[in-house]
């Protein structure tokens, strides 16, 4: 019987840590995440995250009303659950601490493993960008609820200059 050819080399199929690039929206496009309170909510349950060793961030932008993220997970973490604990914590969070009522995520995300450095680089771009695209700031140095900015602070998010994805 004949075995199918593998295209993952040695290296990615025993490299226990995976980058994805992921994209998760608001229900029904509602611009919940336009208010500073909520974006900063979002910032501290990705901080929070971090903290507790659940994932690393890369890079991430938080939109009006959708979050793109770069997040590296590892050992038994799948991007799936990492996804879950960030809209499950905020969702949380955001109905007790605010007593919002309602969906606020919608269902499922959006993800692509990042497999090299230029992929990598032309994620870290598009992030940046986007709220550039959307009119939100002239440049990207200006957006206050993004990886960059928030790592300038020193606001509890590894450095990106960190990676070594190859």
């Amino acid at each position: 019987m004949a075995h199918p050819a593998r295209n993952a080399s040695a290296a990615d199929i025993l490299n226990p840590s995976r980058i994805f690039f992921a994209t998760t929206k608001t229900s029904m496009g509602k611009r919940l995440l336009q208010s500073e309170r909520n974006a900063e909510l979002l910032v501290d349950v990705l901080r929070s995250l971090v903290a507790e060793r659940k994932f690393k961030l890369r890079d991430f932008v938080i939109m009006s009303d959708h979050v793109h993220l770069l997040i590296e997970v590892a050992g038994e973490m799948t991007i799936e659950k990492a996804m879950q604990l960030i809209k499950g914590r905020f969702s949380h969070r955001l109905s007790h601490e605010f007593s919002y009522k309602g969906e606020v995520w919608q269902r499922g995300f959006t993800e692509v493993q990042v497999m090299n450095r230029q992929n990598f680089e032309s994620h870290r771009t598009y992030i940046a960008e986007n709220p550039v695209k959307d009119g939100l700031v002239a440049s990207a140095e200006e957006y206050p609820f993004c990886f960059s900015t928030l790592a300038r602070k020193k606001m509890g998010f590894v450095s990106s200059a960190q990676v070594g994805r190859g």
